[in-house]
């Protein structure tokens, strides 16, 4: 899918006090930035924030990062928080690829939400859930190795699914559509659409 610029989002993004300009500085010292000891949660591809947001003002004594790469995508987020003044909430813009250059064994949680399902088979190493980053999360958590993943992607959900047990992740709780379930869930901005459509949501929590 193209994106279209967002006139002023450079500048928009790089004068906000929620955003991050250097993350490789804070690496292994995020909870110096925090100013406390609490856990720390990242959202890898966080769109247009709905979500980091919800989890941050629903849940303050945990802190929360959202990565995303696209500046067109991120200001969206930021010009949601001008507003606000949310102190466990950080954002960074980011390519995930390089995820260990950022984070030092410091998180607790991940969340995967509507990642790109990159459906052709040459491009599953590019899957957030692929072999090829479940070991890049390896150097960002903290202890116990914590992911939960959204998606409306069925061959996504499955790929996964196999993925986290050949890397002998457990699985903690699972479902099939997400919103006929009882299950604590803050929204992103693509779930609200897909669900308003009357598309399930696939949801995994698995540890390791």
């Amino acid at each position: 899918m193209r994106l279209k610029k967002v006139k002023g989002a450079k500048e928009t993004i790089e004068n906000s006090s929620y955003i991050i300009l250097k993350p490789e500085e804070y690496r292994g010292k995020y909870q110096e930035l925090f100013k406390n000891q609490n856990p720390i949660h990242l959202e890898i591809g966080m769109g247009k924030g709905d979500f980091i947001i919800g989890m941050a003002l629903k849940y303050p004594n945990i802190n929360f990062i959202g990565i995303e790469m696209f500046d067109s995508v991120i200001v969206r987020a930021v010009q949601k928080l001008e507003e606000k003044n949310i102190p466990n909430l950080k954002l960074i813009r980011f390519d995930a690829t390089d995820i260990e250059k950022i984070f030092n064994k410091e998180i607790d949680t991940i969340y995967l939400n509507f990642s790109d399902p990159w459906p052709k088979n040459r491009h599953e190493h590019r899957r957030l859930t692929s072999e090829r980053f479940l070991k890049r999360y390896d150097n960002v958590f903290k202890n116990t190795k914590h992911i939960i993943q959204k998606t409306d992607s069925r061959s996504l959900f499955e790929f996964s699914l196999m993925s986290f047990n050949n890397y002998n992740y457990k699985i903690k709780n699972l479902s099939l559509n997400l919103h006929q379930d009882n299950y604590d869930n803050v929204q992103t901005e693509y779930e609200q659409r897909k669900s308003a459509q009357g598309l399930p949501i696939y949801m995994v929590e698995v540890t390791k």
